[in-house]
């Protein structure tokens, strides 16, 4: 089994640095291009099936990287992205800045917002889809598109890292947009082949 697992591309809200979590935001017009050029760099991939976040940010960057090929989509409410409570859709710059920046750079420590969801909840529905996912026979032998969010790569990559831990969540950084970190899993064991690799021009 081979898994591309994509961010979605580029919204305004990620241009205005505003809290998207489980809002439902709309890819902006370089999102569209950045989806555009991975269809394009991933045009030979064979793709058996794919599993997206309900989000339509993630639904349509899975749809343009997908294009015209007669292939499954499947919604999965365990992807999509964490959520941020009574901060969503605030910039981050009007946010409580010490918890902000625990979210991003401690987040051993981070606390959610009234409403949002802790990163160990969105941690263990990343690892409920991701053991169901891997345990399918009829998929071993298969590569599978998942279109989801920054945080939920990192939650998913959890079950992939050797050095897997929350203090290591981040793995040096958020996932940028567009951007596909593929594994292979053979023998029950997920080898990390590429790491938030981008397709696209810088645009």
């Amino acid at each position: 089994m081979k898994l591309y697992i994509i961010r979605h591309g580029e919204t305004e809200w990620n241009v205005q640095k505003r809290l998207q979590g489980v809002s439902d935001t709309n890819l902006n017009e370089k999102g569209i291009e950045m989806a555009k050029q991975t269809a394009e760099a991933l045009k030979e991939i064979p793709f058996a099936c794919c599993f997206t976040s309900p989000l339509k940010r993630a639904k349509d960057t899975a749809m343009y990287i997908l294009r015209d090929r007669q292939v499954p989509v499947y919604e999965d409410a365990r992807i999509r992205e964490i959520s941020f409570g009574e901060w969503e859709g605030r910039e981050s710059a009007l946010l409580p800045q010490d918890m902000l920046d625990n979210f991003f750079h401690h987040i051993e420590v981070y606390q959610a917002p009234k409403g949002g969801e802790e990163i160990v909840q969105a941690c263990a529905r990343a690892k409920d889809f991701w053991k169901e996912l891997t345990a399918r026979e009829d998929l071993q032998d298969k590569t599978i598109l998942i279109t989801a969010h920054g945080c939920m790569v990192r939650a998913l990559l959890q079950n992939v890292y050797e050095d897997a831990g929350i203090e290591n969540f981040w793995h040096g950084c958020v996932p940028p947009n567009c951007c596909a970190n593929i594994v292979e899993i053979k023998e029950n064991k997920a080898i990390l082949l590429a790491e938030d690799v981008v397709y696209y021009n810088r645009i």
